[in-house]
C-alpha cells in the first residue's frame, strides 16, 4: 500500500478541548457521523487546566464508550499551542499518515473532513482551510472580527511574501513527515497567531487551500494574543528583509 492509499485510511483529528460542555454532544456526533461516513478516522481530544467545566469528564466518557476517541491531558500545557502540539505529538507517535486539526463548538464542520483527505491525497503535503475563497464563508461574528481577520491576512502577505487567501485560519491537515517536522520547531506563537506562523513557515511545502464556513465562537480577541500575534509577525519580517527567513522546508 502506497503512501496516498494509506493517507485514505490512516487519519487522525487534533481537537483542542476546553470549556466545550454546551456543545460537546452536538460537535462529538457530528463529528462520529463523519468518522462513520468515512469508515476511518482516530479522534485526539486535547484537554488541559484552561478547561473549567465538565469537558475532560465528557471526554473520557466518550473515549470509554468508542474507541475512535482518545483523550490527551495535558496538565503542563502553558497555552493554546501546547495543545495543538500534545495533540501532534500524540498522533504524531501513533504514526498516522495523515492528522488534520480542527476546533471544537461547531467552529469548524466536521463534513469538511473528507474534502481535506481528498486534497491532500492529490499530492500535497499540506491543506490549508480558507473562508476567503469561493465557497468558503465566516458567520456568527462582527465586522471588528471579521476586519482583523482579513487585514491580519493582508498584513502577513505583504510582511511575510506569502500569497494565501486566508493565513488566520485553524482548520488544516498534514501528512505525517510535516508535522514530525514542525512539532520540533521552536514556534514563537502563544495564540491562534501561530496558524499564521506554520503556514509561513511551510509556504515551501506543497500545499492547497479548502473553502470552510467558520463559525466564531467568540466576536473578541484578547489584547495579549494580538500582541503576541504583532510580535511574532515582526520577527519573521526582520528576519526575511534581513535576508535570513525561516523556513521547514
Amino acid at each position: 500500500m502506497n503512501n496516498n492509499q494509506k493517507s485514505d485510511h490512516d487519519f487522525a483529528v487534533v481537537v483542542p478541548m476546553a470549556n466545550e460542555e454546551a456543545d460537546f454532544g452536538v460537535f462529538t456526533s457530528a463529528l462520529a457521523g463523519t468518522l462513520d461516513r468515512i469508515q476511518s478516522g482516530r479522534v485526539y481530544m486535547v484537554v488541559d487546566k484552561a478547561s473549567k467545566d465538565r469537558t475532560l469528564e465528557l471526554c473520557r466518557e466518550l473515549a470509554s464508550k468508542d474507541r475512535r476517541f482518545e483523550v490527551v491531558w495535558a496538565e503542563k500545557d502553558r497555552h493554546v499551542v501546547d495543545a495543538y502540539m500534545n495533540g501532534y505529538r500524540a498522533a504524531a507517535k501513533n504514526g498516522h499518515e495523515v492528522i488534520i486539526e480542527m476546533d471544537a463548538g461547531m467552529s469548524h464542520d466536521p463534513r469538511a473532513l473528507p474534502m481535506f483527505l481528498r486534497v491532500l491525497n492529490e499530492g500535497n503535503e499540506c491543506a490549508f482551510g480558507s473562508r476567503f475563497i469561493n465557497g468558503g464563508s465566516i458567520y456568527n461574528t462582527n465586522r471588528y472580527r471579521t476586519f482583523l481577520s482579513r487585514f491580519g491576512t493582508t498584513l502577513s502577505n505583504v510582511l511575510l511574501g506569502t500569497r494565501l487567501f486566508d493565513m488566520t485560519s485553524g482548520y488544516q491537515g498534514f501528512h505525517l513527515n510535516v508535522v514530525k517536522e514542525f512539532i520540533e520547531f521552536p514556534l514563537r506563537s502563544t495564540g491562534h497567531f501561530y496558524q499564521t506562523e506554520l503556514r509561513y513557515l511551510l509556504r515551501f511545502k506543497r500545499y492547497a487551500e479548502i473553502p470552510i464556513h467558520y463559525r466564531v465562537p467568540s466576536p473578541s480577541i484578547s489584547a495579549s494574543s494580538i500582541r503576541n500575534s504583532l510580535s511574532t509577525l515582526i520577527y519573521y519580517f526582520c528576519k526575511r528583509i534581513t535576508g535570513h527567513p525561516a523556513s521547514i522546508k
